[in-house]
C-alpha cells in the first residue's frame, strides 16, 4: 500500500506539472482539437468517394488515435530531456524514491491528457460536425487500441528522449516525427489512396494500426473493404502493438539517461 501511495502521489505531482506548462497543454492536448475544428469546418460535410463516409467522421477516428502520439510519444519525448537539462532527474535519482514511481507518474499524465483529449474531441465532433458514436462493441475496441496504444507510444517516447539534449532540441525531433506518420498512416487521407510506397513504410510503425483500429470503431464495417488488406485487420494490429510494447521496453532499458553523459 506504501508503494501504491507513493505511485499516486508521484502521478498526482507530474500531473500538476503538466497543467501549469501552457506549451504542453496546447501541443499535446489540444492541437488534435484544433485540427478537428479546422479540417471539420472546412471539409466535414465532404463525403468520401464511393464510401458515404463524412470527411468529419474519418478524421475523428485519425485524430484519436495520433492524439496517442501527442499525448504521450511527443509529450514524454520533450518534457524528459527538458527535467534532465535542468538537472531536475539527477536529483530524482538520489532521492529516497523509487525509481518505478517516476516513470508511473509519467504515464498517468499521458493517461490524463489522453483522456481529456479524447473527451473533447468526441463532444466537438459529436455536437458540432454530428460524428456518430460507436456502439458497446465499439467501445471495447477503443479501449484496447487506447491502453496499447499509450503503452507503445510512451514506451518509445522514453525511448526518444535520450536522443536529445533539452527540450528544444528534442521539439526538433519529435514533432516532426508525428507530423511524419500522421501524413503516412491514414490519418488525414484515407490510407489507400497513399502512394504504395508511404503505405509499405507506414505498415512498420504503429500508427498506422492505432488508426486502422480506430476507424473500425468510427467508421461503417463496409468500409473495412476499403482498407488495403480489405478489413479492418484489427488482431494484426493488436499483435503489431503488442510487437512494438517490447521493442519500446527494449530501447527505453537500454536508451534512458538520467544524466548527460560524462556527468
Amino acid at each position: 500500500m506504501s508503494l501504491l501511495r507513493l505511485y499516486l502521489g508521484r502521478s498526482w505531482f507530474e500531473v500538476k506539472v503538466m497543467m501549469r506548462d501552457r506549451s504542453a497543454v496546447v501541443f499535446s492536448m489540444l492541437l488534435p482539437v484544433f485540427l478537428l475544428v479546422i479540417f471539420g469546418s472546412v471539409f466535414g460535410h465532404q463525403t468520401i468517394a464511393h464510401t458515404g463516409v463524412r470527411i468529419s467522421q474519418y478524421l475523428v477516428a485519425g485524430l484519436l488515435a495520433s492524439g496517442l502520439l501527442y499525448s504521450s510519444f511527443q509529450l514524454l519525448a520533450i518534457a524528459i530531456p527538458e527535467e534532465r537539462a535542468t538537472g531536475a532527474l539527477k536529483r530524482l535519482r538520489g532521492a529516497p524514491l523509487p525509481r518505478s514511481a517516476y516513470f508511473v507518474g509519467k504515464f498517468a499524465t499521458s493517461v490524463v491528457v489522453y483522456a481529456a483529449q479524447s473527451a473533447l474531441l468526441l463532444s466537438i465532433g459529436h455536437y458540432t460536425f454530428d460524428i456518430t458514436l460507436p456502439t458497446r462493441a465499439g467501445w471495447f475496441t477503443f479501449a484496447w487500441v487506447s491502453v496499447l496504444g499509450l503503452v507503445a507510444s510512451s514506451l518509445l517516447g522514453i525511448a526518444l528522449s535520450a536522443a536529445a539534449r533539452d527540450g528544444k532540441s528534442a521539439s526538433a525531433i519529435a514533432a516532426p516525427m508525428v507530423i511524419f506518420f500522421q501524413f503516412t498512416s491514414g490519418v488525414y487521407f484515407v490510407y489507400t489512396s497513399l502512394p504504395q510506397w508511404m503505405q509499405r513504410l507506414a505498415a512498420f510503425f504503429p500508427l498506422k494500426w492505432m488508426a486502422q483500429a480506430m476507424r473500425s470503431v468510427f467508421l461503417p464495417a463496409a468500409f473495412g473493404h476499403f482498407e488495403a488488406a480489405g478489413s479492418f485487420e484489427l488482431s494484426r494490429a493488436a499483435l503489431v502493438l503488442v510487437v512494438w510494447i517490447a521493442i519500446g521496453v527494449v530501447l527505453a532499458r537500454f536508451a534512458f539517461r538520467w544524466t548527460d553523459e560524462g556527468e
